[in-house]
C-alpha cells in the first residue's frame, strides 16, 4: 500500500495539482488583500464614507455581518474572473497546438509502413515478371 501511495504521489498530475493549490492559496491572499485594503475602501468613499467591514445588523443576540459577506463576494468575483481569463488563454493555446498536430501528416505505425513496402515490392516484382515473358 505504501508503494502504491508513493507511485500516486510521484505522478506528474498530482504534483502539478499540489503546486496549483499552493499558488492558488497565495493568489487568494493577494486578492483578499486587494479587495479588503484597496477596493472596498475606495467603494466606501464613493458611497459616502461607508465602511463595509462594519456593516451589520442584529437579530436577537446574533449579529449578522453582511458587510463582510459583501467583501467576500467581491473577493470571489475577482478570483473567478482571473481563473476564467486564465482558462480562456490556456484553452486557446491548447486548441492551437491540437489544430497544428491535426494538420501535420499522420504518422503510420512501423508495421503498417513495412507491410505497404512489401506490397509495393510484390507489385513491382509481378510487373518485372510480366515484362520478362
Amino acid at each position: 500500500m505504501l508503494k502504491e501511495f508513493k507511485e500516486f504521489i510521484s505522478r506528474g498530475n498530482v504534483l502539478d495539482m499540489a503546486i496549483g493549490v499552493i499558488i492558488g492559496g497565495a493568489f487568494g491572499k493577494i486578492v483578499t488583500s486587494v479587495v479588503n485594503d484597496l477596493l472596498m475602501p475606495l467603494i466606501g468613499i464613493v458611497l459616502g464614507g461607508l465602511d463595509f467591514s462594519s456593516l451589520s445588523f442584529k437579530i436577537g443576540s446574533a449579529e449578522i455581518l453582511y458587510g463582510s459577506f459583501i467583501q467576500n463576494v467581491v473577493d470571489f468575483l475577482i478570483v473567478a474572473s482571473c481563473i476564467f481569463i486564465l482558462m480562456k488563454i490556456i484553452n486557446k493555446l491548447t486548441h492551437k497546438k491540437m489544430k497544428k498536430k491535426m494538420e501535420e501528416a499522420p504518422v503510420k505505425p512501423a508495421d503498417i509502413a513495412l507491410l505497404e513496402e512489401i506490397r509495393d515490392l510484390l507489385k513491382a516484382n509481378k510487373k518485372v515478371k510480366k515484362t520478362a515473358k
